[in-house]
């Protein structure tokens, strides 16, 4: 774990397990307790045209406009996908799910229509880890367990919120001694969070929406914070996106669910989050521009140098760096 000093750029080469020491015991701790689901799985297409063939789907997000009868999904190969064509999803002793397709959506997003009380429970006995794109092998039971939080309660997500996944029993103890106060949220991370940044000006890039959830006890205990000064310390741009989206939106935290498509450039005015723990990101992805807001673009690049020539490991498996 790299600790950067906002301020003034300075770093540290720190250890994961230390983060209680460089946390208050005033500090109000941010976790993101979204599940993912295994959202991938291969069916088989049957096209209008009375042709067939396995195609792999990749179950992005309920659609909500739709009550959640149908699936925002990534399909591969999809070209030839066509509004009305059938997929049947097969699994173990006869059992299969059935699905009609319906109109494309940007991104290379189509909507499929399906049982909505049928999909998770069939998904999570058949389905596949997403793995993000970048880790190119499939995946093992072993990703099963190391590609989640171990407080990973509320399912949706097709990506980890990867910040979270440092977490051990032993470190939310010791920061439970150290008197650090812990509230959780949710926010479901979606397909968007690796469709990067191709436009010239990043303004003009337009973020996908993702679902959040924040609990009527999580918000008071955050105003609580607020209101005595104490320090918010977001673990991961997921949560700093949710908490920031609230306070732009509400003035307050309040008792709410909905989706946010909050995107976070340099420039932007921080009023929720005072220190953040996060892991090194991709170039021209939003993640890597919002820690620039948070702590400028000179600083982060200056921090990203050093972490390539210490060789931290990136990405979604790598290391972190808590920004205070």
């Amino acid at each position: 774990m790299m600790v950067l000093d906002r301020a003034t750029g300075q770093w540290i080469d720190s250890a994961f397990r230390r983060l209680p020491d460089f946390l208050e015991p005033s500090d109000l701790l941010v976790l993101n307790d979204t599940r993912v689901i295994r959202a991938r799985i291969t069916g088989r297409l049957e096209r209008s045209t009375g042709t067939a063939r396995d195609i792999e789907v990749l179950f992005a997000a309920p659609s909500v406009a739709n009550n959640n009868a149908a699936w925002e999904v990534l399909c591969r190969p999809g070209r030839r996908v066509r509004p009305g064509d059938r997929i049947v999803f097969a699994g173990a002793e006869m059992e299969a799910l059935e699905g009609t397709f319906g109109e494309s959506r940007p991104h290379g997003l189509r909507l499929l229509h399906l049982p909505p009380d049928r999909l998770l429970p069939f998904l999570e006995r058949h389905g596949h880890v997403p793995l993000p794109p970048y880790i190119e092998r499939d995946d093992t039971s072993s990703d099963a367990a190391e590609y989640q939080t171990i407080y990973a309660n509320a399912p949706g997500a097709v990506a980890a919120p990867t910040a979270g996944l440092h977490f051990t029993p032993e470190i939310l103890n010791k920061l439970a001694e150290r008197g650090i106060e812990i509230v959780k949220l949710t926010l479901h991370v979606g397909v968007g969070t690796f469709i990067p940044v191709r436009a010239e000006d990043p303004r003009e890039h337009v973020l996908k929406p993702e679902r959040f959830e924040l609990g009527a006890d999580a918000a008071a205990r955050l105003n609580a914070a607020r209101a005595a000064g104490r320090r918010v310390i977001a673990v991961g741009t997921t949560s700093t996106r949710t908490l920031e989206y609230m306070l732009q939106r509400y003035g307050r935290f309040i008792e709410a669910s909905g989706e946010t498509n909050l995107f976070i450039l340099p420039g932007y005015r921080f009023e929720a989050v005072n220190g953040l723990l996060t892991n090194f990101h991709l170039p021209r992805s939003t993640l890597v521009m919002l820690v620039s807001a948070f702590a400028s673009r000179e600083k982060i690049l200056s921090a990203y140098h050093h972490a390539i020539e210490e060789r931290y490991r990136f990405y979604s498996y790598g290391d972190c760096m808590l920004i205070r």
